[in-house]
């Protein structure tokens, strides 16, 4: 019950703070629940949740849009959870379970217009490469925290200067 009640708090701060982004692109906005602090302010497109420096595990996130996305957490312990939808929270909040990859996707209206790019800060490791529409991020097996991640919606056909390398690694 907490965590639907949180939920509908969570989405109406990542409404609000997404309401005066221009018509013609989509509101996305976004928050994460983090390892001894809590829900973080949401933010927009191209921003971070999370920490990086600080040894903190990212244990829930939620992503608001006012068009078609879906997300997926893998998490200590349960795995890959299943999508998620605009407004629902992905991983644990108040369980002590670290977030170890994720994948976002967008789904058909959007997709045909923008795609969507993230990168995972992991322990140990740092930033990774960006993974793209619906790849995965972070890690599996090999029990490490995913401590930040940043999330940018691009439009078809713009240049993104996203760093090379590998997004996921799997033991």
């Amino acid at each position: 019950m907490l965590r639907k009640i949180f939920s509908a708090v969570m989405v109406l701060a990542l409404i609000v703070i997404t309401s005066n982004v221009s018509a013609a692109e989509p509101r996305i906005g976004f928050a994460g629940y983090v390892q001894d602090i809590g829900w973080m302010n949401p933010v927009r497109n191209g921003g971070m949740i999370g920490t990086v420096g600080r040894n903190k595990r990212l244990e829930a996130f939620v992503i608001n849009s006012d068009g078609d996305i879906r997300y997926n957490a893998h998490v200590q312990n349960i795995g890959w959870q299943g999508w998620m939808h605009s407004g629902e929270v992905a991983g644990t909040a108040n369980e002590s379970l670290r977030i170890e990859a994720v994948m976002i996707d967008l789904g058909r209206r959007l997709s045909r217009h923008y795609d969507i790019y993230y990168r995972a800060h992991v322990q140990d490791i740092g930033w990774l490469g960006w993974a793209r529409n619906g790849e995965p991020a972070g890690t599996s097996g090999a029990s490490l925290r995913l401590e930040a991640l940043q999330i940018q919606l691009v439009p078809k056909g713009t240049a993104f200067d996203h760093n090379p390398g590998e997004a996921y690694y799997q033991r």
